[in-house]
């Protein structure tokens, strides 16, 4: 049964990531002095408080020395931490969503007694995931194979009992903080698409291993690239990387991570921290139309302000109610075994419609301002262009729904 009660614990857990994030992250995150530039560097001390109070290892299992949340107490939690600041929360959702992925459903046992103590127990240990999937590799062609010819990975030719491995990765989320890399490069050089991918685990100081510079708000000399995420991301290179067997992820040929179905988490934890955007361009708006006074009485009371204010409010509480039903599908499997729900990507769904609404609130958010929406010092133009990022990022734009159209008509590409 879909039940949406939350345990004494997880409302406790909720209202304390409310309070941090009300008042620690959010008067630094919207300072007057930080919404004029165009470049916003990730706020490292509030990351470093943040992963204090264990988000960063939210996910993970108690035996590995983590909390053991489900993706819905998960996504709630980090709902609650973007609305003070949604770079901490994509960057620590990354990490909490990868640890879980990599430490409990893949490594194997060496792997784990090699990594996982230094993760759980050093605050600034974060996870990077650097390769591609089904869903982030669809782009628009819809009609033609995707897969087959224009998956650009590294390389790795065997030498001997070894792997070394030449390439380079455009953007890799979480890069400039990573402590550990999971990279996905072609093993089988007569293979094409998402095929013969093996995935190696990579630490930062490993020799071969280099991150390029932080991709900025407009690229830069070594980036040519716009930043077009949240978070924080860099390119990475594999020069003459040697690595042994044991530093696969799994068996050689068989990418874990390629097919997208362990990463749907990730996809809702995303969509989570699309609905903190939304909420804090929300507040923001219903918090000034209960103070400006136009007509003798608050804006609050004239229609077209209380109507824009009743849409954001429907928009964010559906988008809610999606989030929070695929969550809790990926803790329930069985649910959808059994018929309860349907067989649809909820995840997709979850994520692609509450990019749309949060991007169509940040914008009615914006009008309650009137000509003040538009002002650099002012909050709502930057969560107006969150609102644009988020609408507009790979698993988000209007290919993603293609992959709600194949499983509608029963469609395997």
């Amino acid at each position: 049964m879909f039940d949406l009660t939350l345990t004494p614990e997880q409302i406790e857990m909720r209202d304390t990531l409310h309070d941090f994030a009300q008042q620690e992250m959010k008067a630094a995150a919207i300072h007057p002095d930080r919404l004029q530039p165009f470049e916003k560097p990730v706020m490292s001390d509030l990351l470093a408080k943040a992963a204090q109070l264990g988000i960063r290892t939210l996910s993970l299992s108690e035996a590995s020395g983590g909390s053991g949340s489900d993706t819905l107490t998960t996504c709630m939690l980090i709902e609650e931490l973007a609305v003070g600041e949604v770079d901490v929360a994509t960057i620590l959702g990354t990490t909490a969503v990868l640890g879980h992925t990599l430490f409990d459903r893949l490594m194997s046992e060496a792997q784990k007694a090699k990594y996982v103590s230094a993760f759980a127990g050093d605050d600034d240990y974060h996870l990077a995931f650097a390769g591609v999937t089904r869903e982030t590799h669809l782009g628009w062609n819809y009609y033609e194979d995707a897969y087959e010819d224009d998956v650009s990975v590294p390389t790795a030719e065997k030498k001997g009992n070894d792997w070394v491995l030449n390439g380079r990765i455009e953007a890799v989320s979480n890069a400039p903080l990573a402590k550990l890399f999971a990279v996905q490069v072609r093993t089988d050089p007569q293979s094409k698409g998402l095929e013969g991918l093996s995935t190696f685990l990579i630490a930062r100081d490993h020799p071969g291993l280099i991150v390029e510079k932080t991709i900025g708000a407009f690229g830069g000399e070594q980036n040519s690239m716009t930043r077009w995420h949240h978070g924080t991301a860099a390119p990475i290179t594999l020069k003459n990387c040697q690595l042994s067997a044991s530093d696969v992820l799994g068996v050689v040929g068989q990418c874990p991570l390629a097919s997208g179905a362990l990463l749907q988490r990730l996809s809702v934890v995303n969509a989570a921290v699309a609905l903190g955007v939304g909420r804090a361009s929300y507040d923001a708006a219903v918090d000034y139309a209960k103070m400006r006074r136009q007509g003798g009485r608050n804006i609050m009371e004239h229609q077209a302000i209380g109507t824009k204010i009743a849409d954001c409010t429907i928009k964010l509480e559906l988008s809610r109610n999606m989030v929070w039903k695929a969550a809790w599908s990926l803790d329930h499997p069985e649910a959808i075994s059994d018929r309860s729900l349907s067989t649809l990507p909820l995840a997709v769904i979850a994520r692609v419609s509450t990019a749309q609404a949060v991007h169509e609130v940040t914008l009615l958010a914006a009008e309650c301002f009137g000509a003040m929406g538009v002002m650099r010092d002012m909050p709502l133009q930057k969560y107006v262009n969150d609102g644009f990022i988020i609408a507009h990022s790979d698993d988000t734009d209007g290919a993603a729904k293609l992959l709600i159209a194949e499983s509608v008509a029963g469609f395997e590409r």
